[in-house]
């Protein structure tokens, strides 16, 4: 049994079944280094009709280095890849026996974003990544409207001379994203290695790698079954931009989430459940893909201003307590509690559990009565 299939039986989505002996894990490739300056290759017979891209990719992780064939891509259309002598225009150039390559790799320019003091709360740091618990309302990258003052922004200010370069910028490396108002764990990358390994862990999405991704969710009702797991690609709403929706296999990208009851509130006047608290595992990382699948199940997440605005009138069901909390709540109560993977340098299994915060924490309370 594999750790994606254990960690499913352990959220009760599996049984238990025999297991056969696991071979012993294959050695760790040591730490790649950030590179800076000229890396002279030789065009060995073996290496003779392969891309001038993937063949510096190959030798510079053969050498130690963390140099990508993206940021070697990146160097060849800025004129710092040479070929005898002579500037190479192509990265898909076929190789020959004998030829000399040289890379340039100039130094980390300054981040783009300028570093702003604002506090962070890291529950885990060194050379490589930084984990740490993001609060509700908090911006984690730099986009329109939201230039300055996000989660970047604080790392970049954080890290200082720590950041090794990602992909040629002293920037920290984000290799997955909490929603504005979705509070909890996050890693993130603080070298070029570092963002590559981080990287492949969230792009096998636990399936054959060890990452461990669990949110807590208020939602309103309570599934009927204990657990459960939604299978449904999304993609773009159609009309409102803003919005994800459920759509059809050619329209959209595979999304899955397993999900698992955890305790029911409150009861409405057919006896019901008023909401409920939801345990979920990705084993996707669509956009919005909790919010959306909850949705989509009939059980949207409590707070939610996109897709829960047609579960208004639940909120005066509600004890006045658990109303006035959930007005002061103002966002989805969705939290990422769960964070396991293996250091993508180290290889050591590291797992982070957050508590929930202080305003949902209240709320459930409020909704025990």
């Amino acid at each position: 049994m594999n750790q994606y299939a254990k960690r499913r039986q352990q959220m009760g989505y599996i049984r238990e079944e025999a297991e056969a002996p696991q071979p012993a894990p294959a050695p760790r490739a040591p730490a790649l280094a950030a590179i800076e300056g000229p890396f002279a290759v030789e065009v060995e017979p073996e290496m003779a009709g392969e891309r001038l891209d993937r063949a510096l990719a190959r030798a510079a992780e053969a050498a130690g280095f963390a140099l990508s064939r993206t940021r070697i891509k990146a160097l060849i259309e800025d004129g710092r890849v040479t070929i005898d002598g002579k500037a190479a225009d192509d990265a898909g150039t076929k190789l020959r026996a004998g030829q000399s390559l040289v890379v340039d790799v100039p130094a980390a320019a300054p981040a783009e974003p300028v570093g702003e003091d604002i506090p962070l709360e890291i529950v885990f740091e060194d050379d490589h990544l930084i984990v740490l618990n993001k609060p509700a309302g908090l911006v984690v990258h730099p986009a329109a409207g939201h230039e300055s003052g996000t989660l970047v922004n604080a790392l970049i200010a954080h890290c200082g001379d720590s950041l090794s370069g990602i992909g040629g910028v002293k920037r920290p490396g984000i290799v997955h994203r909490l929603d504005k108002d979705t509070s909890g764990l996050l890693v993130v990358a603080k070298s070029d290695a570092a963002h590559q390994g981080l990287a492949a862990l969230f792009a096998d999405h636990g399936r054959t790698l060890s990452l461990t991704r669990q949110y807590r969710a208020l939602v309103w009702g309570a599934p009927e079954r204990a657990s459960g797991t939604v299978e449904a690609n999304l993609g773009r709403h159609a009309t409102h931009r803003e919005k994800i929706a459920v759509v059809s296999e050619e329209r959209g990208r595979e999304a899955i989430t397993h999900w698992r009851r955890e305790e029911m509130f409150g009861a409405d006047k057919n006896g019901l459940p008023i909401a409920s608290l939801i345990t979920c595992q990705l084993e996707t990382g669509r956009t919005h893909q909790i919010r959306v699948h909850m949705a989509h199940i009939g059980h949207p997440v409590v707070g939610d201003p996109l897709y829960a605005t047609g579960f208004k009138t639940k909120v005066g069901q509600l004890a006045p307590k658990a109303q006035s909390l959930l007005a002061k709540l103002g966002r989805q109560a969705l939290h990422a509690a769960v964070l396991g993977f293996a250091h993508p340098i180290t290889g050591e299994e590291l797992m982070f559990e957050s508590k929930l915060p202080a305003d949902m924490a209240a709320l459930m309370k409020a909704l025990r009565g």
